[in-house]
């Protein structure tokens, strides 16, 4: 029986070179095979996830020799943190590395959105010459809201202000002195909610998912956006209404939009038809941390913490 059972993706040389010691089961399709990942977890002292693998009670009861569960990533709404901590089980997550890859998505994808003038491919080799429907803005000067400061945010916030962006955040939990603040780029303005999402031109969300957060970006915040103004969620599905975000780009209130993560994941054609005909809208699966350099990362120092732990 396995050591170690690893159920989602992971950069192969990491386990060779960091769990050569043990017995490990690493089979990315385990995620959507539940009955033979619980069978593996029969004798296994570690478990390594991303953030498709639901570590429930009945999960973590499939694997009574579990000491440690490493998620490759940051968010653990997937992980029933209670149950772990009852059960004596240290849940580590990668805290940190893909901080750059989420900070070069937002930062990117928002001027994509702004420019607007990056799905024009077809037309142009076609001969229409579509100039005159292209004219974008520009990133410089826009004003950049952060709900959420913490570290994927701040990587976030020097990107943006190098490229000219005024930048403001909301974070009840980062004091008022504390020295993020203080960006290379200048001073970032601590603002309410409310204020920060009323004079952001681009809004990014980098909140965890809890009952706090759940349903946050609601269709009255929406509202208060300014017309044309552009949201970008790489945090957690549930933080936002995506009914609610189809409609104001329908409407027109939106200038834009991406969605990297979803309410219900995988997101199925039947929740996916919501966006049908939205104007300005990316949608990507979940992918604004995984790059080739963060998941080598993020798969370093996961196998080395659990193996640390063992």
């Amino acid at each position: 029986m396995p050591d170690i059972v690893v159920t989602e993706f992971m950069d192969e040389d990491a386990i060779r070179e960091s769990l050569s010691g043990f017995d490990v089961a690493y089979d990315p399709t385990l995620v959507d095979r539940p009955d033979d990942l619980r069978a593996a977890l029969s004798g296994a002292r570690a478990l390594i996830v991303r953030n498709r693998t639901k570590v429930n009670a009945a999960l973590l009861a499939a694997g009574p020799a579990l000491r440690v569960v490493g998620r490759l990533g940051v968010g653990l709404d997937n992980i029933d943190q209670p149950a772990c901590q009852a059960r004596g089980i240290t849940v580590i997550p990668a805290t940190g590395a893909n901080d750059v890859s989420v900070a070069e998505y937002v930062v990117a994808t928002a001027m994509l959105l702004l420019r607007g003038a990056y799905g024009a491919t077809a037309d142009v080799a076609a001969g229409t010459w579509p100039r005159g429907r292209l004219m974008g803005r520009e990133i410089a000067g826009k004003r950049l809201g952060l709900v959420g400061f913490g570290s994927i945010a701040r990587e976030t916030a020097q990107r943006a202000a190098a490229l000219g962006m005024r930048v403001s955040a909301h974070d009840p939990f980062v004091p008022a002195d504390h020295p993020a603040w203080e960006q290379p780029g200048g001073r970032v303005a601590s603002l309410p909610l409310h204020d920060l999402v009323a004079g952001a031109d681009v809004l990014s969300l980098h909140v965890p998912l809890t009952d706090a957060t759940r349903g946050l970006i609601d269709a009255r915040m929406l509202a208060r956006m300014p017309k044309g103004a552009i949201l970008i969620n790489a945090a957690r599905g549930g933080v936002v209404d995506e009914a609610a975000v189809a409609q104001a780009l329908r409407d027109g209130h939106l200038g834009g939009a991406a969605l990297d993560v979803f309410d219900a994941e995988p997101l199925s054609a039947e929740a996916g038809a919501v966006f049908a005909d939205c104007p300005n809208l990316i949608l990507t699966p979940h992918i604004a941390g995984v790059t080739v350099e963060s998941n080598v990362r993020v798969s370093r120092m996961i196998a080395k913490a659990v193996a640390e732990a063992l």
